[in-house]
């Protein structure tokens, strides 16, 4: 391989480098600006299930370096989570010089858009969620039994909640990409509803807890962020088959803000 032919695959290196610095750094910052406030993160993730539990009873744990290395843990995955924003940016901005001008247009909304979405499956769960799951926990303990919730074990589970309906509330933006890139139509979507609806069902078994509340709580907002996915891909892949059409060589690169130094 010629030192010409090397040259494109380095500097291609050298931006991925460049933009994985930038999105760890970020995370970074952002994990040193809440590590001192470790301890009130970890009991606002906890106040769900406190509200819950009897008077006086508390959360325990059950391995001597828990009580600081799970609030530690816990920041580093709000730092990530946090920081989502800025690394989107940083893969847009990688792609975004190979991209056509009317595909970055198309593009930027949805990066914004898989943020916020992102984002409100999390309040999802924490507001509606939480609240409902941990009650019927609490609720249907047998008589005789205590709850002592072990804090490791706890955040295990509300991120694994957490990462479930966050990705999920994902379902719009990847009905979009899946239409704009010719895999599927919106019409074969549309009639394929019945077995999307068992496929909510069957993916909220999976990804929840094993309670049929769980379950239900996000297979019904998954089959509704289908059918949104659906409307909006229908608004989108017309869009972009319009601007298709009207710049048929618009060539990557055709204007500076494709190539996004910051």
């Amino acid at each position: 391989m010629s030192v010409d032919n090397t040259q494109p695959l380095i500097s291609h290196l050298i931006e991925l480098r460049k933009r994985i610095l930038n999105s760890l750094m970020t995370v970074l910052i952002v994990f040193l600006a809440l590590v001192y406030f470790s301890n009130d993160i970890y009991r606002l993730i906890a106040a769900p299930l406190m509200e819950q539990l009897p008077k006086g009873a508390n959360m325990i744990a059950t391995d001597v370096a828990s009580p600081f290395f799970t609030p530690i843990k816990l920041t580093i995955m709000v730092s990530i989570f946090v920081s989502a924003p800025m690394i989107l940016y940083q893969v847009w901005a990688f792609i975004a010089p190979a991209l056509y001008k009317h595909e970055r247009r198309l593009i930027m909304p949805l990066l914004f858009s898989s943020s916020v979405l992102f984002y409100l499956g999390m309040a999802f769960a924490y507001f509606v969620v939480f609240p409902v799951v941990f009650g019927f926990f609490i609720n249907t303990v047998p008589a005789g039994v205590v709850i002592s919730t072990d804090i490791s074990n706890y955040l295990s589970f509300v991120m694994a909640l957490f990462m479930a309906f966050g990705v999920s509330f994902e379902i719009p933006i990847a009905i979009i990409l899946l239409c704009w890139s010719g895999v599927v139509t919106p019409n074969s979507l549309k009639r394929k509803r019945p077995y999307i609806l068992v496929g909510a069902f069957v993916v909220g078994m999976l990804l929840t807890p094993p309670d049929v509340f769980s379950q239900t709580l996000l297979a019904v907002p998954m089959y509704l962020l289908f059918e949104l996915g659906i409307l909006l891909s229908q608004f989108y892949v017309g869009k972009s088959g319009r601007r298709n059409a009207g710049n048929p060589e618009d060539p990557p690169n055709s204007d500076t803000g494709a190539n996004v130094k910051k």
